[in-house]
């Protein structure tokens, strides 16, 4: 009896050693290397891939964001504001039902089929919408040049990207709205336009964020 309480003692030890080991090397020893190393070698992705301007934190890279007016009234759906450059609609997003308190948004798709009259309104009403708002005296956008990001939404409704296309269209209104000359804005957008990755996947894509940070500096010293 002895013995066998020994032995019962002496596997509790040692699985109780195995358990503190393991808890030290998962739990503590990994995180904190791996934290090292994201914070050595990759800083910027590891702190959320922010994007400063004017000494603070603007947004993240990663994240789309929109560009609007002040509403005007309570429950309105805030308008676009014409001096910056607009991102993808954002037509997956939703509000969280559960915790209310901070008016959190959930990501997401509509889950609309290729054949739903919701989507087809949807996709008419957005290309109306480019056309009416990019179209200036001297521009008029033609509604065969607009491009499916600039009147679809993505999977998770947060796309900080647009094609290099739609950014071309936003160009002669958000140069009139700015004062500033259509070559100039034209330039920024070309240098901000980001190749396919490693070259062949992907597709060319301008960060909204970036593109009206830049934009924002141009601004401030016209």
């Amino acid at each position: 009896m002895n013995n066998s309480l020994r032995n019962t003692a002496r596997l509790l030890g040692a699985g109780l050693r195995a358990l503190l080991v393991l808890t030290l090397v998962t739990g503590v020893v990994y995180p904190l290397v791996v934290t090292g190393v994201a914070q050595a070698f990759f800083p910027g992705k590891a702190n959320g891939s922010q994007v400063s301007a004017d000494g603070k934190v603007v947004g993240s890279s990663l994240i789309g964001q929109s560009y609007d007016l002040p509403s005007t009234k309570s429950g309105q759906t805030p308008a676009p504001d014409p001096k910056w450059f607009q991102g993808r609609p954002a037509h997956g997003l939703g509000t969280n039902t559960v915790n209310t308190q901070y008016k959190l948004l959930v990501s997401g798709a509509t889950n609309l089929a290729a054949d739903s009259k919701a989507l087809r309104d949807q996709v008419e009403a957005a290309r109306k919408a480019v056309v009416e708002d990019n179209s200036v005296p001297g521009y008029k956008v033609d509604p065969a040049d607009i491009p499916a990001d600039a009147v679809t939404s993505s999977g998770s409704g947060l796309d900080p990207d647009i094609s290099p296309q739609y950014a071309r269209i936003q160009v002669h209104r958000v140069a009139e709205k700015n004062g500033l000359p259509v070559e100039r804005v034209e330039r920024l957008v070309e240098e901000h336009t980001q190749g396919r990755t490693l070259g062949f996947m992907g597709e060319p894509r301008v960060n909204v964020l970036a593109l009206n940070t830049a934009l924002r500096g141009l601004t401030a010293g016209h």
